[in-house]
């Protein structure tokens, strides 16, 4: 049973950062593993437009905001993108009974886009 939804676009040209701004910007938003696996593409900005669409689809399907380095995108072998919640945003996947997150990611070299569906 589908328990929340959440959807959300970014732009691109939203997150070519110059180095200090990047450096910055990591420090609030990204984990450390969503900026290796970024920083290792040849358009890493549309990766972190797209983690960010992603983190943002994340915190509507729940319903609040979740502080945004809380929430984070991996992926699986198969290059498959899944969110993971850390800390003590990692209790609302049992507080909200949820048993499945799924996630997909697109981008152009313009937009991003995410949507999560949480289940039950």
């Amino acid at each position: 049973m589908v328990i929340g939804v959440g959807i959300d676009l970014a732009e691109v040209e939203r997150y070519r950062f110059d180095e200090r701004s990047l450096a910055w910007f990591a420090r609030k938003i990204y984990t450390s593993e969503e900026m290796t696996y970024a920083l290792r593409k040849r358009n890493w900005p549309e990766r972190l437009a797209g983690f960010f669409a992603a983190k943002e689809a994340t915190r509507k399907a729940f319903g609040h905001a979740i502080p945004w380095r809380l929430v984070g995108v991996s992926h699986e072998r198969s290059g498959k993108p899944s969110v993971r919640l850390y800390e003590n945003a990692e209790r609302l996947i049992a507080e909200r009974g949820v048993t499945n997150i799924l996630l997909t990611i697109t981008h152009t070299a313009t937009t991003a886009a995410a949507v999560v569906i949480l289940e039950r």
